[in-house]
């Protein structure tokens, strides 16, 4: 079959017929099925994938529609019809992939937008969703057993231990090893969507920013030559300023919220003394650490897939990862994972919105690159962190890394600015410190200011709604970020950057 008629194969009244004769859920992505199919074995492809990938500065800021509706769609919906919105959230995000690689497909041709795919999923979301799910399930056959009452004290403790935890085993394995334990703890309460808000604020974000294991950004610096320590020496204070007023802050609130508490707390009746259960588990977290410092100090070879170089040591990573997810789900209990109120709805719910969002974002990305050489329709933003004289402007740099790492990946974001402000560790480290202080602390602790801006933020509030906490919708939450965080962030520019 000829490439244009497999590409084009809905254009076909015949094939029109067939889809409709199918179920509705699989008709988009028997679409994109067979698109993808013509684009792989069409022999123009090769002529058309010249250049592997598209061009962001021919791009103007109608490509960022599928983005910005993908994010209206999660702010949305949830508060027009959130039983609507639980169905549907996946064809949703279909919908606006598609949205966005359809007319790429006509624009730039099958090869090059077969390409981008591939590499959003391959070097990013496949990545992404492996790290998560092995994390999610690991953390999840741990099970703080015994009485926690969730007073102020005991929930600023383990917001405290959260954050320091966060740069020794990530944001992500921290946040899912204490949003159950603090959920639970609190469970008697009647208002307690601000814990998870500033468990959000301090777990998954801000606590990851003194080693590359804390958070993927500061983990690309590594790779870029980085020093392991240096994040801890030079963001110590930064990260500590921000983590002791959000400490504080939460643990005020918290104190007045629970003085006007007037549910009872369930009284200890020493049945079950306090302890873990399921404790191998934390091994194999240490084993995911393990596997990722691997992917990243080991450097084996590659191999290439439509001109997408995949790392040998990546894929042994990711392989790792899962077998280490298999051997967590097998030997742990499952009458504890049940008292640990586990299931797999959050897993499934970031899988299938950010499968949307890593596809999404490649234009949005395309064009920060091409902004980056001072073309295309966001170089506006690149010359906003140069002064007239071509020397950086810290602040600037600190603030839009930070923004746009809270709606973009912030990883890619973290490169894009590295490599804006010359990309060579050594001098970035040394003669332009408080530049790279700069784009590491925006790129980590702006994760905090929207559901998506950090890769576990998304999954602690759908752990949290699975658990019966009424959590605030997208914009909802911004309120709560922008008025809490904003302030201590221009705090944070006033004293250090």
């Amino acid at each position: 079959m000829k490439a244009l008629e497999l590409c084009y194969f809905l254009s076909d009244k015949s094939s029109k017929l067939k889809f409709l004769e199918m179920p509705q859920k699989y008709t988009l992505t028997l679409k994109f099925f067979f698109l993808l199919l013509g684009i792989t074995f069409a022999p123009e492809v090769l002529l058309a994938a010249e250049g592997y990938g598209i061009d962001g500065s021919g791009l103007n800021l109608l490509w960022t529609i599928p983005f910005a509706g993908i994010l209206l769609s999660i702010a949305i919906f949830p508060l027009v019809n959130e039983e609507w919105w639980h169905h549907n959230f996946g064809k949703v995000s279909a919908f606006w992939g598609l949205l966005l690689v359809i007319p790429m497909t006509f624009t730039f041709g099958p090869g090059a937008t077969l390409y981008e795919v591939l590499h959003a999923y391959l070097l990013e979301y496949f990545p992404f969703i492996i790290l998560l799910l092995a994390l999610f399930t690991i953390s999840g056959g741990v099970r703080i057993k015994g009485y926690l009452k969730g007073t102020p004290e005991v929930n600023t403790g383990i917001l405290l231990i959260g954050t320091l935890l966060a740069s020794w085993m990530g944001t992500t394995g921290a946040a899912m090893l204490l949003i159950r334990p603090i959920l639970r703890a609190n469970a008697w309460r009647n208002t307690k969507k601000h814990i998870v808000i500033f468990f959000i604020f301090l777990v998954a974000n801000v606590g990851g920013s003194l080693t590359p294991l804390g958070d993927p950004p500061l983990f690309l610096g590594f790779l870029q030559g980085v020093g392991f320590f240096w994040t801890t020496t030079n963001l110590f204070w930064e990260m500590a300023f921000v983590a002791t007023i959000l400490l504080a802050i939460y643990y005020a609130w918290d104190k007045y919220l629970y003085n006007k508490e007037t549910n009872t707390p369930p009284q200890d009746d020493g049945s079950e003394p306090l302890g873990l259960e399921g404790s191998f588990n934390l091994l194999l977290i240490l084993g995911v650490v393990g596997a990722v410092l691997f992917s990243g100090l080991v450097k084996i070879g590659e191999f290439t897939v439509y001109h997408v170089h995949v790392r040998i040591e990546n894929v042994i990573r990711d392989v790792v990862l899962l077998f280490l997810t298999w051997v967590s789900w097998h030997f742990t209990s499952k009458e504890s994972r049940a008292a640990n109120g586990f299931n797999w709805f959050p897993i499934q719910e970031v899988g299938k919105l950010f499968a949307g969002i890593f596809i999404t974002i490649i234009a949005p990305i395309a064009m920060l690159k091409a902004a980056n050489n001072g073309e295309g329709a966001l170089q506006f933003i690149n010359n906003a962190v140069f002064d007239s004289n071509g020397d950086p402007i810290n602040t600037m740099f600190f603030w839009i890394t930070g923004v746009l790492s809270a709606f973009l990946d912030n990883a890619p974001t973290y490169l894009v600015f590295f490599n804006a402000a010359g990309g060579n560790a050594e001098m970035l480290m040394n003669e332009m410190t408080q530049t790279l202080v700069a784009i590491s602390a925006g790129a980590v602790f702006f994760g905090a200011l929207t559901y998506i801006g950090n890769a576990p933020n998304f999954m602690v509030k759908s752990i949290a709604d699975q658990n019966g906490v009424k959590m605030p919708s997208f914009g909802g939450y911004m309120i709560w970020s922008v008025g809490i965080l904003v302030p201590v962030y221009l705090l944070v520019t006033w004293i250090f950057i």
